[in-house]
């Protein structure tokens, strides 16, 4: 039981920062039924922002907790920027187009973003300065450490926050109406453009939260990191209901648990040939179970396509 409820966390950690990314990837599909595949490369920018600023103010001498606020500051203004030009730029003229071109804007797009970071930060892997020293905490029988305690939390504490903008706030009214009829939000004086400007800058800071999460985390960073994080995340989305912000949170809990259980117990019945090595498996073998027998997801509701 004990090593059962130590996955169990493992994986509710792990699956918050998923859950934080697959926010992204549902705003903007609930809004303009548009799959961002380069949202994961955005977190990959801000993880390596804060990376950046946070060896730079490190190397000064600064205060753990400045510098991490610093640098989380940084990755946040930066993502901003980055998610509403590339809607301005890539996305906006295409609104009208068919389904497929925004896909493969987005795709395209993605690419851009990675080798645009080879070229600025290089193809080597860049280490986080060792700014916060782990310590060990035990309840009843179950080891975390203070990092782990602190990524949950903060990742809970953003998903309030998101749920409480979203279903309180002016901004997310227009959001939620948007969402049901662009045309009809229009007539009723909803700046449409604005609405979805502030969806992919919302998006875009929450991601990069999540991208330094991981960095913090694993204590390195890489221009290709975004790839399997936006893949894991858009499963979290589908697994959720994609749309659904509740749903984005609740799918990525859930993807980092399946993740967790399968790694160590099938691993342990393998005799570690599908180890934590081969944890991504499950995923994608979540993604296929989900797209076959549920395809609107465990929160999502089976509508008609919107023309």
């Amino acid at each position: 039981m004990d090593i059962f409820l130590q996955q169990i966390v493992n994986g509710l950690v792990q699956g918050s920062i998923y859950a934080l990314v697959a926010l992204g990837y549902t705003m903007v599909y609930g809004i303009l039924g548009l799959i961002n595949f380069a949202h994961g490369d955005i977190c990959m920018i801000g993880a390596l922002t804060a990376l950046t600023v946070a060896q730079v103010l490190a190397s000064m001498g600064l205060p753990a907790p400045l510098v991490l606020a610093l640098a989380a500051l940084a990755a946040v203004a930066v993502c901003c920027a980055l998610g509403v030009s590339i809607e301005r730029a890539a996305y906006r003229p295409l609104r009208r187009a068919p389904r497929l071109a925004p896909l493969i804007t987005a795709i395209g797009v993605s690419v851009l973003l990675q080798y645009s970071a080879a070229l600025v930060w290089g193809k080597q892997y860049l280490s986080m300065p060792e700014l916060v020293k782990p310590s060990d905490i035990e309840m009843g029988g179950i080891h975390l450490t203070d990092l782990q305690a602190f990524i949950f939390l903060l990742a809970c504490a953003v998903m309030a926050a998101l749920l409480w903008f979203i279903r309180s706030t002016r901004a997310g009214r227009a959001m939620r109406a948007t969402e049901q009829n662009p045309d009809v939000a229009g007539l009723m004086g909803v700046n449409v453009n604005h609405v979805i400007a502030v969806t992919f800058l919302v998006g875009s800071a929450v991601g990069a939260i999540a991208g330094m999460m991981v960095v913090l985390y694993y204590g390195i960073g890489h221009y290709f990191m975004g790839f399997m994080l936006g893949l894991k995340a858009f499963t979290a989305a589908v697994l959720g209901g994609i749309g659904n912000v509740a749903g984005a949170m609740v799918g990525g809990m859930l993807l980092g648990v399946v993740e967790s259980l399968a790694a160590g117990y099938i691993g342990d019945l393998t005799g570690g040939v599908l180890g934590s090595n081969y944890r991504d498996i499950f995923a994608f073998l979540v993604l296929v179970l989900v797209l076959v027998f549920r395809p609107s997801g465990l929160l999502g509701e089976r509508v008609a396509d919107r023309t």
